[in-house]
């Protein structure tokens, strides 16, 4: 059973935040890309998948080239693993450490994008969009118990098969509000993100969005460090 603490509690709140920093990062990349997913690994498995069929093409259907979408798939797992090795070998006072390294892909990626596009209003270039699917891969490593990913930040589908198995227990008599509310929070923070991510690309019609995701992340990171980190560190 799921407590208050676990659905309301400091972390579940920092995740709210840091799912938002997802949504933003991956509704700013969608926008001011070719439509390519940084968040989205599903979507991007199909498209790599169904670029092989004739019928893709003959029905005109946008998308990356199966390799474009299979390397971002790449991009996003090692971001993920490089973050989990970081964690365990230099982050162990630091358990919120992967938005640094996640700030950092976000600021090389606008960095990245200034070189090869020199920001002319055109959609960024895909180079840069790959070191931000690295950057999203290892934000989702922020939250870690017993050495495993306890709160992926950016894999919304899970969060709502979460959602819907808290409801059904809660119906039944067999739990509380919060076995679902946490992850309904959680949900909202993401869409509230992406809403934000839309404003942005909205305001900002090219690169210059990576390095309002970057600031936006580094702010998460400042939290993060002043309310959860130091707390384990001085505690």
């Amino acid at each position: 059973m799921i407590t208050k603490e676990d659905a309301t509690g400091s972390e579940a709140r920092l995740s709210w935040l840091l799912a938002a920093v997802a949504g933003m990062i991956g509704a700013a990349a969608f926008l001011d890309s070719q439509g390519y997913f940084v968040t989205f690994m599903t979507g991007n498995t199909e498209r790599a998948v169904l670029q092989g069929f004739d019928t893709t093409r003959s029905r005109g259907v946008i998308g990356p080239s199966a390799l474009n979408a299979a390397i971002l798939i790449v991009a996003f797992v090692s971001g993920v693993a490089i973050a989990m090795y970081m964690r365990r070998r230099f982050w162990k006072n630091h358990p919120h450490g992967a938005t640094v390294l996640t700030t950092i892909g976000l600021f090389a990626a606008g960095m990245t994008d200034l070189v090869l596009n020199g920001f002319d209003g055109n959609d960024v270039t895909y180079v840069p969009i790959v070191i931000v699917a690295f950057s999203v891969g290892a934000l989702n490593a922020a939250f870690v118990k017993n050495g495993e990913v306890s709160i992926p930040l950016s894999y919304v589908t899970g969060t709502l098969v979460k959602l819907g198995q808290g409801i059904e227990r809660h119906a039944r008599g067999g739990g509380t509000m919060y076995d679902w509310l946490g992850y309904t929070l959680l949900y909202a923070g993401f869409i509230a993100g992406a809403a934000f991510g839309g404003i942005v690309g909205t305001i900002i019609d090219d690169g210059y969005v990576l390095f309002g995701a970057g600031a936006l992340c580094a702010a998460a990171t400042a939290i993060t460090f002043f309310h959860t980190d130091r707390k384990t560190i001085l505690g």
